[in-house]
């Protein structure tokens, strides 16, 4: 089965690749590829439907032609039979739904490649959604993408422009994120935790799982009803509703270091009392400490359009490879930001900003690490909902108002900050309590020898060393000189000779140089010799 399989995604790559080298020679079936490779993708299945939804996001990766066509993919898919879902249902959970539920429906409420959801009601009451993988998909995912993973490796040691992009690394990279979302547990676990995080949120509403009722494959979570964020009775309430979604994501990034990597509009509506409701969780990213201080340090510098700032903050972000020349690259910044300053300020992005910048010196297509990679298809995705909550909103504008509020996040606080401020107090108190004694010697020194001695021991140790090193280089030198001048006496024979037709002064070089070899050798560490 599977080499039929890898026969059939083998002869659409294929096809891909010859339909490539065409558009090649003939530039005007270009704008035609994109096209072609969506609905091939399209006839591949779910996994490859999956595949190309991902693509759509790697703005660093490909243009905007290619992320709009693949952006066409549906994930809507037929729903699998009602028994199927019932009889994943008591797999996972050990019980039929006609124990684990006052009522069931058995018609799911909708379907994607992925899983299907259904309506439910518990013995308490409550409504409920359950979430059904479908089956097997899990396997299929698993040998689709270990042939992906193949040809990508295979393309990338055929086509340097393939190996460029690490194609290997993205095709692993897409795995990994397909295998979380066949993995209902870990959506569940990242629900719980948001859900905790904003339980007293005014603004922001996240229905909670039910523990007892969660696995791998099935996922029962609270139901809520809502408006669609792009309803036009909403308009009034647009500039607030932004709002919230801003300081939302505000708190994500910069007070939890998780957050939701999917807000586009269809995981997002409005409750009837206001609040913005989140859902699917399947996808999540995370900043350490540091990425958070980088990401901060660059929200406020597009804020206030400094370039020199943004160049600073891109580098701690982790945009440009190190080798990157600072100066080159603020000039570059600061030629983006005068193109800008043509366009009306709801019209910037602070995502396509970021894109720009890491393309500085890189060509037409970069790499993000992956970390990276879903941060910025996040500030894309958060962007284009945005502005379908409010068109006319001033991103930059928004970003400077919530600069102070930023700042807040990011001072010291919870139980690390305090383990760290009581280590700093021990460390004060007790180089306090042994001042004076310090104080004291480093007076008696200075009298006694007329100045203040510094010992360096590692520097001393470094001296030590490399002056080791520079005799065993010149002792090295020697010998190798006495070599070749004793090698060129015994070619030309020169002077009086000895055990046959061996010159003196050879014999003599010869042995001087092998003297100085065995002194070499002999002076060499352990760990050297190794």
């Amino acid at each position: 089965m599977i080499l039929l399989r890898a026969l059939q995604i083998g002869l659409a790559a294929a096809g891909l690749l010859a339909a490539a080298l065409w558009s090649r020679v003939r530039p005007q079936t270009a704008t035609r590829l994109p096209l072609r490779v969506r609905r091939t993708l399209e006839r591949l299945g779910p996994t490859f439907v999956k595949l190309g939804q991902a693509l759509s996001q790697r703005r660093d990766l490909l243009s905007s032609e290619w992320t709009r066509e693949l952006g066409r993919l549906q994930a809507d898919a037929s729903p699998f039979p009602p028994e199927r879902a019932v009889a994943s249902i008591q797999a996972a959970l050990g019980r039929s739904p006609e124990e684990l539920f006052r009522t069931f429906e058995a018609t799911p409420l909708a379907a994607a490649s992925i899983a299907q959801v259904h309506r439910a009601r518990l013995h308490d009451g409550r409504s409920v959604v359950v979430k059904v993988l479908r089956p097997g998909v899990a396997m299929v995912i698993d040998r689709d993408m270990r042939i992906v993973v193949a040809l990508a490796r295979l393309g990338a040691l055929l086509i340097p422009f393939l190996r460029r992009r690490r194609i290997g690394l993205l095709a692993h990279e897409i795995w990994r994120n397909l295998r979380l979302e066949t993995d209902l547990e870990t959506e569940a676990r990242n629900i719980r935790r948001f859900a905790r995080a904003f339980r007293d949120s005014p603004a922001v509403f996240i229905p909670d799982v039910i523990d007892t009722l969660s696995a791998r494959g099935v996922l029962v979570q609270e139901m809520s009803h809502g408006r669609n964020i792009g309803d036009p009775a909403l308009a009034g309430e647009s500039k607030a509703l932004a709002q919230a979604f801003v300081t939302f994501y505000l708190e994500q990034f910069f007070r939890l270091g998780v957050f939701h990597a999917d807000p586009h509009p269809g995981n997002i509506f409005v409750l009837d009392d206001g609040r913005l409701c989140f859902h699917d969780f399947g996808a999540v990213g995370m900043l350490d400490a540091s990425a958070r201080r980088a990401l901060m340090s660059f929200v406020q510098a597009f804020a206030v359009q400094d370039p020199g700032w943004l160049a600073d903050a891109a580098a701690d972000l982790g945009l440009l490879t190190p080798g990157a020349d600072h100066d080159v690259i603020t000039r570059g910044v600061e030629v983006i930001l005068r193109e800008l300053e043509g366009l009306p300020l709801r019209s910037w992005s602070i995502a396509h900003l970021m894109v720009d910048i890491a393309r500085l010196g890189g060509g037409d297509a970069i790499a993000l690490p992956p970390q990276l990679a879903v941060l910025v298809r996040t500030v894309f995705t958060a962007e284009g909902t945005l502005r379908l909550l409010d068109p006319d909103l001033d991103v930059a504008e928004m970003l400077g108002q919530s600069a102070p509020e930023v700042l807040r996040m990011l001072r010291p606080g919870g139980s690390a900050s305090e383990s760290m401020l009581a280590r700093f107090r021990w460390e004060v108190a007790m180089a306090a309590r042994d001042l004076p004694q310090t104080a004291g010697r480093l007076l008696h020194n200075q009298r006694r020898h007329g100045g203040l001695s510094i010992r360096l021991p590692d520097a001393t140790a470094s001296a030590k060393t490399l002056g080791r090193a520079a005799d065993r280089i010149a002792l090295a030198l020697v010998s190798l000189g006495l070599y070749i001048a004793a090698s060129l006496l015994m070619q030309h024979s020169i002077g009086p000779t000895i055990l046959g037709d061996m010159p003196v002064l050879a014999a003599v070089g010869y042995g001087l140089a092998l003297w100085f070899t065995y002194r070499l050798v002999h002076s060499l560490e352990p760990t050297d010799r190794a």
